[in-house]
């Protein structure tokens, strides 16, 4: 048993160490390595050493095979996944997680519903017999609950992120998800004032045996728990609009992380306690920074339908004209700048141009250009997806610079390059009372002297509204797919 502690006091260090590392680019592969190293450690010590009352786990070949389905289609979805599907495949892998706690607390409540007394404790009268602990059902309970919503919640993320669902409200939906989750708080706070019964079998049927037995209206309502909970998660992200599915996933990790604790709290399982409680709050402290950068209150994002379906329809209208820019025409104005800023965004991703991108970034610096890259906080579809995009084409993780920063060089800037950022650089969010994006921050590109977009068409972005700085003075478009842009205008810089 002392070997097992030791393992798991191992493996959460690992925990702490990895998470630590995953905060710089440069010791980012190693930090994850080291927390896979130590969740190796927990799930090997747990097999072969956890024991109950003198008994092993046993049933190895169950155990095993799951395992290596798990690795087989974990490892081929990684391998094979594109920069564009990522965010997709973080929240269905994080559904994964949520649908584990939910499954985890399923099988402990049937498991108290049927635990024996053994001789020699069936020697004790009916009324003696311990009670079930309300903690231990209200940790079961809760994790339930928020890995239903998290299983339910990430999955509508994944099909909304891949095209699959569209966005859905209808009128008088907060209320219905109010009153939903109400439902569940009381339910839940009724199980627990119901007493579990106490059942003792006749001689004829196993004499001496005394048996907790959860009774058929508790399983009833633990059941509606369940159902609510999913039908909650489902509802809980449908309204959600584009521009604020990056807070969503971060939310929906932060869910799983306290679902999986809450598992740990159950097993006594430090490993997967502190495991959980690190996933929990990082994920927690990353949707409030994340609020916090555009400006908005969690509470806001939850209800405010942002850059939905609503609010697409009321912000896609005609803005004016708008004027071109030739290959060669952006060529020679990117190789004679002193400063030039490039804005990643999706359609960067898309087009998977990340590493034609920095192929021009050292093309540039080689001629005399301080190239910077200006990073939004919710720019593509997942929380860092862009930070995540440019270290994959190792741009130097010095050369991205956060919005704030950025924005206080725009002014001395020569010219912007945006590749496939739309939303985060739309002015409406600082001018139109009436836009769905009204007081999000966003990159203040317009403040530089040249702006030139790169996009396939003018349709609108994710959030479904029109973009007015595609039709200021200063801006130049600059059609066509991301990779092969870059890449021709590569060859024009090169031949100057």
């Amino acid at each position: 048993m002392n070997i097992l502690i030791i393992s798991y006091l191992i493996a959460s260090v690992t925990f702490i160490l990895g998470l630590k590392m995953l905060s710089n680019p440069a010791t980012a592969r190693k930090g994850n390595l080291i927390a896979a190293g130590g969740m190796i450690i927990a799930i090997i010590a747990t097999i072969f050493l956890y024991e109950e009352d003198g008994v092993k786990l046993g049933n190895y070949g169950w155990i095993f095979g799951g395992i290596l389905i798990g690795t087989v289609a974990g490892t081929l979805a990684a391998r094979k996944v594109k920069m564009t599907a990522m965010p997709e495949m973080v929240s269905l892998f994080n559904g994964m997680g949520g649908a584990c706690a939910m499954l985890i607390s399923i099988v402990e409540f049937n498991h108290l519903g049927n635990f024996t007394l053994y001789p020699p404790l069936s020697g004790l009268g009916p009324t003696e017999i311990p009670e079930i602990s309300k903690g231990q059902i209200l940790i079961i309970l809760l994790g339930l609950i928020i890995g239903s919503i998290s299983f339910a919640g990430s999955i509508i993320a994944w099909g909304k992120l891949n095209g699959r669902i569209k966005d859905f409200y209808f009128k008088g939906q907060q209320v219905f998800n109010l009153v939903m989750f109400g439902l569940i708080i009381g339910l839940t706070a009724y199980i627990l004032l119901i007493s579990p019964e106490t059942v003792e079998f006749s001689p004829t049927e196993q004499p001496n045996f005394l048996v907790h037995h959860i009774s058929n209206r508790a399983y009833l309502i633990f059941g509606v728990i369940l159902a609510l909970s999913l039908i909650y998660g489902i509802f809980f992200v449908m309204p959600i609009g584009g521009a604020d599915m990056p807070v969503v996933i971060s939310l929906l990790n932060s869910f799983t992380g306290v679902a999986a604790a809450c598992g740990g709290f159950l097993y006594d399982n430090k490993a997967m306690l502190t495991g959980g409680i690190l996933v929990g709050a990082a994920g927690t402290l990353l949707t409030i920074l994340m609020c916090k950068a555009m400006n908005r209150s969690l509470t806001n994002v939850l209800i405010g339908n942002f850059g939905g379906s609503s609010a697409a329809s009321g912000g896609a209208k005609a803005q004016g004209t708008y004027k071109e820019i030739s290959l060669s025409d952006t060529a020679v104005l990117l190789s004679y700048s002193n400063r030039v800023y490039i804005v990643p965004g999706y359609g960067l991703a898309v087009a998977q141009a990340q590493h034609a991108c920095h192929e021009l970034e050292k093309l540039l610096t080689e001629k005399g250009v301080e190239v910077k890259y200006a990073i939004h906080p919710v720019a593509g579809r997942m929380p860092g997806h862009m930070n995540v995009l440019l270290a994959e084409a190792d741009v130097s993780y010095d050369l991205l610079k956060e919005m704030e920063e950025a924005n206080n060089e725009f002014a001395s800037t020569d010219a912007v390059l945006i590749l496939g950022a739309n939303d985060v650089v739309n002015p409406a969010a600082k001018t139109d009372t009436t836009s769905p994006i009204y007081g999000m921050p966003i990159l203040d590109v317009e403040l530089a002297k040249n702006v030139i977009v790169n996009k396939r068409s003018m349709k609108p972005g994710y959030a479904g509204i029109e973009n007015d700085l595609f039709f200021r003075p200063k801006t130049s478009m600059l059609f066509g797919d991301s990779k092969k842009v870059l890449q021709d205008l590569i060859a024009e810089v090169k031949n100057l």
